[in-house]
């Protein structure tokens, strides 16, 4: 099967002697939560012997034939998977360089931002003085306050708040302060103002990472979440990725939370998405429609619907369905394109962990184009890009693609 896919691969890509310019386009794919295996210093983070693509390979054989043929099993061993003897693409890990497993650091890293203390988060819920104040402010009381599975809270907590009008407010193992309402009972107006409010509040030292709206609609037992989720987060500082793109005109277009992540600065131009499948066919859509420029896309239900919720057997599943798109999206990929796919965390969904917090991983670092595909490497490791001391490595790869540069990683740009 991967010796038929590698050779369907190189059979389209026609000949042209090895290029040396700059790829006019990069394609950065986030598979959210998607780790390879526990950092040297997880043991900070109770996250001792983790791994969420070796546990899920581990539960049965994975149907992943495309991520294989590029170097997936390559970059760490994984259960009924044999490595590529010649990978198509570029592959190796990359570890965190900031104290952290969420979102915003992971993100910021990877546009070049190291963080020296990582954002808060709260095991216990708010303190009460943080709670007040938001209350005061809003004219109402609140609910929850505690960290819970979204899904599971407004099963918990949606009825009363149906009843009461008094929103739900929660947190995770994230730096979050979330905000649940029924969209028949809050107005989503009067939602994104509440978060508005708790972003103002949440300064100094209660600094959270991102607070975001969650709304939901639906009977009692039948709660559902809605696709206007909003993401209120804090500023990179400057410079990052997105800032050095922008001085050299580069258009940046984001596919999902990418834009509220870095609150929008640098973004020209971005979509939200409902899953993993309408993410993929808006980055298809992209593809077609943008021939220049970095298109950043996160995927985000490996995290949000599996790893949260300890579904071994639906996140093998959703990676099953990623290959085969991603089958289908390489075609469309020339030797001017870049096509990045890692992650900046993990999230083991094995049930010997009883945590559902995130898990302090590695991620793989995937780097195909169709030109790197073609070209004979000088030798069997040339293309293994090893260990990567941070997550900024592939920011710094990107920016100097486009001749610019970040305040940290190291570029691979030339092993590709």
């Amino acid at each position: 099967m991967t010796a038929n896919i590698v050779a369907a691969l190189l059979c389209y890509i026609p000949f042209m002697p090895q290029r040396t310019n700059k790829f006019q386009r990069v394609i950065w794919i986030v598979l959210d939560s998607v780790g390879i295996g526990a950092l040297p210093d997880a043991a900070d983070y109770d996250d001792v012997g983790r791994t969420t693509l070796g546990h899920i390979a581990e539960s049965r054989p994975l149907k992943i034939p495309m991520l294989v043929s590029l170097g997936l099993a390559n970059i760490a061993p994984l259960a009924h998977l044999a490595s590529a003897a010649l990978p198509l693409a570029a592959y190796g890990k990359g570890a965190t360089h900031s104290p952290g497993k969420d979102t915003t650091t992971g993100h910021w890293e990877m546009a070049g931002v190291w963080l020296d203390q990582a954002f808060p988060v709260y095991k216990h819920g708010f303190p009460p003085e943080i709670i007040s104040a938001f209350q005061a402010r809003i004219g109402r009381k609140t609910i929850g306050n505690k960290p819970a599975s979204g899904t599971e809270i407004i099963k918990e907590l949606g009825e009363e708040h149906v009843r009461t009008g008094k929103p739900i407010v929660y947190t995770s193992g994230d730096s979050v302060f979330q905000i649940a309402t029924h969209e028949e009972v809050v107005p989503i107006a009067d939602l994104y103002k509440m978060c508005e409010i708790a972003r103002e509040l949440l300064q100094g030292p209660h600094r959270v990472g991102r607070v975001i709206a969650r709304p939901f609609t639906g009977a009692a037992g039948h709660f559902t979440r809605t696709p206007r989720r909003h993401d209120y987060a804090v500023d990179p500082p400057m410079p990052m990725l997105f800032d050095v793109l922008a001085e050299k005109n580069i258009p940046v277009f984001g596919i999902g939370k990418i834009h509220d992540i870095y609150n929008g600065r640098g973004v020209s131009d971005h979509v939200t998405t409902s899953c993993n499948s309408d993410g993929m066919a808006k980055l298809t859509a992209a593809v077609r429609e943008r021939p220049a420029g970095l298109i950043f896309c996160n995927l985000v239900d490996f995290d949000m619907l599996y790893g949260h919720r300890k579904d071994v057997e639906g996140f093998a599943r959703s990676l099953e369905e990623f290959d085969a798109q991603l089958t289908q999206f390489l075609a469309l990929l020339t030797r001017d394109d870049l096509l990045m796919i890692t992650a900046y965390h993990g999230c083991d969904p094995d049930p010997r962990w009883e945590t559902t917090d995130h898990s302090r991983e590695y991620v793989p670092i995937l780097a195909y184009s169709p030109s790197v595909a073609q070209t004979i490497p000088p030798n069997p490791t040339f293309r293994n890009l090893g260990t990567r001391s941070t997550l900024a490595d592939m920011g710094q790869t990107i920016a100097q693609n486009f001749g610019g540069t970040i305040p940290h990683g190291s570029s691979f740009l030339d092993q590709l």
